[in-house]
């Protein structure tokens, strides 16, 4: 739970807590998934260089650092907020909520490792991955809209946007490795 958050009764029990937990989850995967693209577009950018196990080890340490940091910042945002340690609760959907996101890398981590076993080329491997990650973030972006009561143009325009972003992201990544 991000600091300030409320659980169960202490919100009334309107099913905020509910809401605010699925919404930490969302944006921890939005956060690993930006950083798996960054990670994937960065090796993919020398395909030469590199060999598919240090393109696993790479995305896996470099997504797990990420993942211990925000884990972190909840820890400590959490006892900034409430003077107090949380609770076994508390530090569980912490947990939970955080690695939860390691599961953003599998089909990248796959692919690379398909690339291991001579299947495909890294390089095959690592634009593969980036695709897979840009579609994440647009299926992230409809999770977190299908049940606002908007016109399906909002929607759209959400999701375009999300996916625009992310072609940024991309666009930004290779120039910067170009």
């Amino acid at each position: 739970m991000r600091a300030g958050g409320t659980r169960g009764a202490a919100n009334g029990g309107d099913g905020r807590a509910s809401r605010e937990e699925r919404a930490a989850a969302l944006k921890e995967r939005v956060y690993v998934t930006f950083t798996a693209l960054a990670v994937v577009l960065a090796l993919g950018s020398h395909p030469e260089d590199t060999s598919p196990g240090a393109a696993a080890l790479t995305l896996f340490v470099t997504v797990l650092g990420t993942l211990l940091a925000v884990f972190l910042a909840d820890l400590i945002s959490h006892l900034a907020v409430n003077t107090q340690l949380p609770t076994r609760s508390e530090l569980g959907h912490m947990y939970r909520v955080t690695f939860g996101a390691l599961g953003t890398v599998t089909v990248p981590l796959i692919l690379v490792g398909l690339s291991a076993l001579d299947v495909m080329s890294i390089e095959a491997a690592l634009r593969a991955s980036t695709i897979v990650l840009l579609v994440s973030l647009i299926l992230i972006s409809y999770v977190a809209v299908r049940r606002i009561p908007m016109p399906f143009w909002q929607r759209a325009v959400v999701l375009l946007a999300e996916g625009a972003l992310g072609a940024a992201v991309v666009a930004l990544e290779l120039l910067a490795h170009g």
